[in-house]
């Protein structure tokens, strides 16, 4: 039974002549993200598509059909207009009747939207690259078929026919226009994925009772209770409880951070270990998360320099080609030789042929491809064309920290144990008490005992302490592992060990400390450690004569620590 996120369509595709057409239109629709199946029916010339209408939209899979089906039949029309370049191409593929045959469908049905836009063009009695596209190749094209069908009057005159031009732009924009779809479709996931962030429900307490109503009915002042493992659904101040919340996807925060009475939540983030009263500040539209969303939205729907300023050269080009086809048509009928109408016809196309943006509609999409794919090759996601197209006017690069310059989760880095204790010994104890628990910092340590191959002690009654730590029992006593201000409240003297602990906090390392059986055995450091090439990376830049940033949500102190390690001198 299909899923009920899954959608079914139903394509034209016209153009195909043989079963390779059919093998190529369908890679095409699978190759786009989204696609879970596509079947191509040459008889019928008709696509039939299933896919996730939240992953992909039926503008993305109208322009891959168009481009394919437009490159399947552009390239013997270019061959056949050309063979005398092919020597190895047969005689029958330069007949104008089967270039004709196989232009047509290029210029009228993949080129529909250029020739539609035209046409709107005209009614507000402006010009666009529509207008360029679509005159230059229906001049081209309709020349072409006239000189197909009465070669005795125009060959005199020296015409030929144009077919080749009119497909190949055609092809080449429909292209870019894929190739920026594309681009598009993953900034577009990015935003489904920011939006799913945020829970659709809300749990509010109004009267002293607690009720589940949408978020979008959460009101500011409202007070909003969230439990262990819950994201949080709208920004807050935090009125009662202690937590740790998980903000990585919006800061870049590696680490959980705690959360008392006055800090501030955001909506989207995961609340972990405590349950958390806080009164609603900033709602719907007005959140941290809806504010990203926006901008990333914002950012999308912007269109690329390269664009705007084809379209205000087009509005002066346009009228000034048209004037100056005009012109030599004239020209050649009142000054020409005979025969002068095809003379002058003949010319007169050919300024219209020249002035098509064949230069325009190569280049761009051509070099957004070639640029995009050396980028994927080196793990370099370029997300639009107006990115790339500004690249070389760059002067600083800013990177950010989290899984870039970082290995994205945290790792043991220091075991400082008292006298008498060994490192693995302490390791083993502190990994035996976090065997159960789910917190990044815990992961780290029993990751580092397993790589060791350490024995990890039974641990029976497992507490975890809101801002603070963990409280677990084994068979030869109590183990404790937190902060300072748990062993404080135990009765653990961490005076010995205190200068190491403020050492390896300035280096910004997040420090717990292990006691067990009532006296302390060690302090362990946990960091998200810097990427073995991130330095040289670094230095390269700086060679190349750029400016290196560093952008992190996370803490100053942690930020500044993982700069000075990678060579950047300036953090945001």
């Amino acid at each position: 039974m299909m899923s009920p996120q899954v959608e079914r369509l139903t394509l034209p595709v016209r153009g195909m002549h043989c079963a390779a057409c059919v093998g190529k239109v369908e890679r095409a629709l699978t190759s786009v993200p989204g696609v879970d199946e596509a079947t191509v029916n040459l008889a019928t010339e008709k696509a039939t598509v299933t896919f996730d209408p939240t992953r992909t939209d039926v503008t993305r899979l109208q322009d891959a059909v168009e481009f394919v089906v437009g490159a399947i039949l552009s390239v013997p029309i270019v061959i056949g207009s050309m063979v005398e370049g092919f020597l190895w191409a047969p005689a029958w593929l330069r007949n104008p009747w089967l270039l004709w045959a196989l232009a047509t469908p290029v210029q009228f049905w993949v080129g529909f939207e250029f020739h539609a836009g035209f046409l709107r063009d005209l009614r507000h009695r402006t010009a666009s690259m529509s207008t360029l596209v679509s005159i230059g190749t229906n001049a081209a094209y309709f020349f072409s078929l006239a000189v197909t069908l009465w070669p005795h009057v125009f060959m005199p005159a020296g015409g030929m026919t144009y077919y080749e031009t009119g497909a190949v732009v055609i092809t080449l924009v429909v292209l870019g226009r894929w190739l920026e779809a594309r681009a598009r479709g993953r900034t577009s996931e990015a935003i489904r994925r920011l939006v799913s962030l945020a829970p659709r429900t809300a749990r509010v307490v109004r009267e002293g009772r607690e009720l589940d109503v949408p978020t979008t009915e959460v009101g500011v002042g409202d007070l909003v209770r969230i439990r262990p493992g819950e994201r949080i659904p709208v920004d807050g101040v935090v009125l009662e409880g202690a937590s740790t919340i998980d903000e990585s996807m919006l800061t870049g925060e590696s680490l959980p951070v705690e959360k008392t009475a006055e800090s501030r939540v955001v909506a989207g983030s995961v609340n972990q270990t405590g349950a958390l009263l806080f009164r609603a500040t900033h709602v719907g539209s007005e959140t941290t998360l809806a504010r990203i969303v926006r901008l990333v939205e914002d950012a999308q729907a912007s269109r690329a320099p390269i664009q705007r300023l084809a379209d205000r050269v087009a509005a002066v080009f346009v009228p000034i080609v048209l004037v100056v086809a005009g012109a030599t048509c004239l020209a050649w009928l009142a000054f020409g030789p005979e025969p002068r109408l095809p003379m002058a016809l003949t010319t007169a196309v050919a300024v219209l042929v020249i002035a098509c943006p064949c230069a325009m509609g190569l280049a761009t999409p051509t070099a957004i491809m070639v640029g995009t794919g050396k980028g994927a090759e080196h793990g370099v996601l370029i997300k639009s064309a107006t990115a790339l197209e500004v690249l070389h006017r760059v002067d600083t690069i800013v990177f950010d920290k989290t899984g870039t310059l970082t290995v994205g989760r945290p790792e043991v880095t220091d075991i400082v144990t008292v006298p008498g204790v060994g490192e693995d010994d302490a390791l083993a104890v502190a990994a035996g008490a976090e065997q159960a628990s789910e917190h990044p910092l815990g992961e780290a340590i029993v990751r580092l005992a397993k790589e060791r191959g350490l024995a990890l002690p039974p641990v029976g009654e497992f507490t975890a302490v809101p801002g603070q730590g963990i409280d677990a029992m084994a068979p030869d006593g109590r183990i404790l592992l937190g902060n300072e201000t748990m062993m404080n409240e135990r009765g653990i003297d961490v005076s010995r060990l205190a200068d190491r602990a403020i050492a390896l906090q300035a280096q910004g390392k997040t420090v717990v400390v292990l006691a067990f059986a009532g006296r302390l055995l060690a302090l362990i450091a946990v960091a998200d450690v810097l990427k073995p090439d991130a330095a040289a990376t670094i230095r390269r830049l700086r060679e190349m004569g750029l400016a290196v940033a560093m952008l992190s949500g996370d803490n100053r102190r942690t930020a500044e620590a993982i700069a000075r390690e990678a060579g950047i001198e300036r953090v945001l």
